[in-house]
């Protein structure tokens, strides 16, 4: 491909993404297509010879578009939102363009201190304070990975990398039942193992950790001879937005010695607005935190900032020094590399630095504000209908409910999910609240506006009458 092409191409794919945008709510939310329908479309092996363009993009406008459940839709209620907003993804085309490997300050300057000024820009927003310094990470996954592996260190006295766990007591690590299953992965890969990772009760409306069984647990495992080493808590759990009382749980973490990582992948993006920051009380106390600005902040994915309390025990955890990743003649710089699980990076700053300066905090802070707002609302109507049920109120944007209709109520909530999703107009997903089925709903996508709260109240209600 010439320059002519790549820029007649660019500019041809920049308008379909524009074009895509505005077509949104004329399509169903989710995918409609049935499993093996994308398969058979596809060449079993990939072409001898080159094809031109205009044949490969008409097969992806054929293929693609109507095989996708449409994650910017307005409409789309479910999981937690992945947003990319247009000043994000014209950020990351030119990311992809510059094409820039960023795992050292000496390949790609720019980015290593364009990343350390706007994650400071973020510390800032978020109400932190001035000593947590942070990193761009491409999931929270990879960050409460790295957060395991540096409580493991340090329960281990460094030792662990090098000796691995069988020489040692075994390693303890807690957290509630309301953790992401991304906390079980980054169990299962720091070799710590399921068994040693200790539910703790939960309580109270925030369905959030209890402080009390959490020190009995530690104060068992240290009397039968384990070795407890850090404790994972969250504020806005994926299930119902659980939120662990941080201030207590710091207090029994560190009297004990213990490393706290705080996973806020969802709700943390609504620590902008200082009313909110309630959900998170004591979050000083935290040793590590992460939170994903690509889910409800508006960057375009991959993009997670984990903020550090003492970066050098990350560092001392994960960076390897071959002489190739040297960078001669420079003191004091940073290489975010030695932060992170994975050597390869993308120059993520780009996108929060042109997010957060085309929107400003207070734009971002009112989109917030608005979908809490409306998913409040929503709640209480669907409360005040007959038949309807609110499982766990709003934690932020976020609720469950149930529908009483039919004998066995989870296959009738069930068949109800079905129905809103084959509809089209909405996407929600479910979620089990003391053994039970509930139906999720969560407000978080950038572009909705209170119309579509409308939309989600008429098909809920329409959707479950024609059930009964």
């Amino acid at each position: 491909m010439d320059s002519d092409e790549f820029r007649a191409w660019s500019r041809r794919v920049a308008d379909w993404g524009v074009d895509y945008r505005e077509s949104l709510r004329e399509r169903p939310v989710r995918a409609r297509t049935k499993p093996g329908d994308i398969a058979r479309q596809i060449a079993d092996a990939a072409p001898e010879a080159g094809e031109p363009m205009e044949a490969i993009f008409a097969d992806f406008e054929r293929i693609v578009p109507d095989g996708l459940t449409h994650w910017q839709h307005p409409r789309f209620f479910a999981y937690f939102p992945a947003n990319a907003a247009p000043a994000s993804v014209v950020a990351d085309y030119l990311v992809t363009a510059i094409a820039a490997q960023c795992m050292l300050w000496q390949t790609s300057p720019a980015a290593t201190e364009m990343e350390t000024r706007v994650v400071d820009w973020l510390r800032q927003a978020l109400g932190l304070p001035a000593g947590f310094a942070g990193v761009i990470q491409d999931s929270a996954s990879t960050a409460t990975l790295a957060a395991v592996l540096v409580m493991r260190e340090r329960a281990l006295k460094w030792a662990g990398n090098r000796e691995g766990l069988s020489a040692h007591p075994a390693v303890r690590v807690y957290a509630s039942e309301q953790v992401h299953t991304s906390v079980d992965r980054a169990i299962w890969i720091s070799g710590i193992g399921a068994d040693n990772l200790v539910r703790i009760p939960t309580k109270g409306p925030l369905h959030g950790m209890d402080p009390e069984a959490l020190d009995a647990a530690i104060r068992s495992d240290l009397a039968n001879g384990l070795l407890p080493a850090g404790v994972i808590a969250c504020t806005g759990g994926t299930s119902i937005g659980a939120c662990d009382p941080i201030d207590r749980v710091a207090e029994v973490a560190h009297a004990h010695g213990l490393y706290l990582h705080v996973d806020a992948a969802w709700a943390g993006s609504a620590m902008i607005c200082p009313e909110f920051r309630t959900l998170w009380e004591g979050i000083d106390g935290a040793d590590s935190i992460v939170f994903n600005p690509h889910k409800w902040l508006g960057a375009q994915f991959d993009c997670s900032v984990q903020f550090l309390k003492h970066p050098e025990e990350q560092v001392r955890t994960l960076a390897i020094h071959p002489e190739y990743l040297k960078t001669h003649g420079h003191d004091g710089i940073i290489n975010y590399s030695e932060w992170s699980v994975p050597l390869g990076r993308r120059f993520r700053a780009l996108k929060l630095w042109f997010l957060m300066r085309h929107h400003g905090l207070e734009g971002l802070r009112a989109m917030i504000r608005n979908h809490v707002a409306w998913s409040v609302e929503l709640a209480g109507r669907l409360a005040a209908e007959p038949d309807f049920e609110i499982v766990t109120e709003p934690v932020l944007s976020l609720f469950s409910f149930r529908h009483r209709g039919g004998e066995d109520a989870d296959r009738h909530n069930l068949a109800l999910v079905q129905a809103i999703n084959d509809d089209g107009r909405i996407y929600l997903t479910q979620t089990r609240v003391a053994g039970v089925i509930a139906i999720r709903f969560q407000a978080g996508q950038f572009d909705m506006t209170r119309d579509d709260m409308e939309v989600a109240f008429a098909t809920i209600t329409e959707l479950a009458r024609s059930l009964t």
